[in-house]
């Protein structure tokens, strides 16, 4: 058995704005040893719970974040950037089923740190399904026939995975009072969490369908500003729907689909304000 962990920043225990997560601020360096030390009780669960391999992908910002020799030592870890597919770099059909940890809810809902990809994003559409980061990824692991066993990370990130994965284990770490605020867990009573709540995954996994994508999806992006809309149009293949700041783009599969939001939402980052 092979299982496929994907870690991002938001959802971990305790870690509730932008100093916890952005490698500038203060509070950094304490919230990456939270982080690994989060992803390495899932890692070490999921050993336990029979799997032969475990792959992390570090998932958060410029994906350098976990400290490598805090983790379990058959663990082998992505990191780094550039990755053609970020957040799920290096999921394949050889995987019985994909963990996402330290996850968060998609932009313009409750949650703590909500955002999708980045924050000039307002919302995003596979066809007409609104999803985010959580919602996109499971996506692609579906491309390739994984489920979305587990997800880790405030209740409004569970609820979201609840609604898009029948049957989906969740493991719920703080509950969001704003955008900016949580009733968390301490890390040692978390690490207890994720540890039960991994091995009842794995134990349940063959519950859970892969979510499958639509054949040629229509992706369409919502920015929040028309700047923003016009540096992602600069993407061959694309157009803005006239009025609005949404950028539309017709892929051939859910992977081009991908790549193209990870284009769109880079050249989007481009905007300047005066």
């Amino acid at each position: 058995m092979k299982i496929y962990i994907s870690v991002d920043m938001e959802g971990i225990t305790g870690l509730v704005d932008h100093t916890h997560v952005d490698s500038d601020k203060h509070n950094y360096e304490r919230s990456r040893i939270i982080m690994t030390d989060e992803a390495n009780h899932v890692v070490t669960s999921a050993f336990k719970s029979g799997a032969e391999e475990v792959i992390v992908n570090d998932s958060h910002s410029k994906m350098n974040n976990l400290l490598i020799e805090r983790l379990h030592p058959e663990t082998q870890l992505i990191t780094g950037d550039v990755k053609p597919f970020s957040m799920v770099q290096g999921l394949d059909e050889s995987f019985s089923g994909a963990i996402f940890t330290g996850y968060h809810a998609r932009a313009a809902q409750p949650g703590v740190m909500t955002h999708s990809m980045i924050f000039g994003v307002r919302n995003m559409f596979i066809n007409d399904v609104a999803i985010g980061e959580l919602g996109f990824n499971a996506y692609v692991a579906g491309y390739f026939g994984v489920p979305v066993i587990m997800v880790a990370g405030d209740d409004c990130a569970a609820r979201e995975a609840e609604q898009l994965i029948p049957n989906v284990t969740t493991a719920v770490v703080k509950e969001a009072i704003s955008r900016s605020a949580a009733k968390s867990l301490t890390p040692a009573k978390a690490g207890q969490l994720l540890q039960e709540k991994t091995a009842l995954a794995i134990k349940n996994r063959d519950k859970v369908k892969p979510l499958t994508p639509p054949e040629k999806p229509l992706l369409s992006i919502e920015f929040t500003n028309y700047g923003e809309a016009e540096w992602a149009n600069l993407m061959p293949g694309t157009e803005i729907v006239q009025g609005t700041t949404i950028v539309r783009f017709h892929a051939k599969d859910i992977l081009e689909a991908y790549q193209a939001m990870l284009v769109m939402t880079e050249l989007a980052m481009r905007t300047t304000f005066c």
